[in-house]
């Protein structure tokens, strides 16, 4: 199998065109197993792999991937959003002193009643995420 082949399906799955760019980072977030990033982890593993991108390219990248299905936007806070490989369903434990996410097993998270949405709107998702500190 060529290097890029599994990433170049994803994206054309995903209605994208495969720019080197896109090839790129696609390669670096999803050949590797499920995973947590942040714009900035990405562009580091970039720069590490000699992979010409600027942040902001980074950035648009992710939230292209996210509109497009293959990943899915956590934000723990207004500063930091996390781009999680797994799109299904699931919660996340988020450790305050460190930054560290990992999932929580879908399935395993209940809500027992689901508000209803305001006049002219509609529930799309709910995101849970558990905030941890030590004991």
């Amino acid at each position: 199998m060529r290097p890029y082949a599994q990433v170049l399906e994803k994206l054309r799955g995903a209605g994208l065109r495969p720019t080197r760019q896109r090839l790129a980072l696609a390669k670096l977030l999803f050949e590797n197993g499920a995973r947590h990033v942040t714009a900035e982890m990405l562009h580091a593993e970039a720069q590490d792999a000699t992979i010409r991108v600027s942040l902001a390219t980074v950035y648009n990248t992710l939230h292209q991937f996210t509109e497009a299905g293959l990943l899915r936007e956590i934000v723990v806070d207004p500063a930091r959003s996390y781009f999680d490989t797994t799109t299904s369903e699931h919660g996340h434990f988020f450790h305050e002193a460190t930054g560290f996410l990992e999932d929580i097993p879908g399935g395993t998270v209940q809500l027992v009643e689901m508000p209803s949405a305001p006049d002219g709107t509609k529930i799309t998702g709910i995101d849970v995420v558990v905030r941890l500190a030590a004991a």
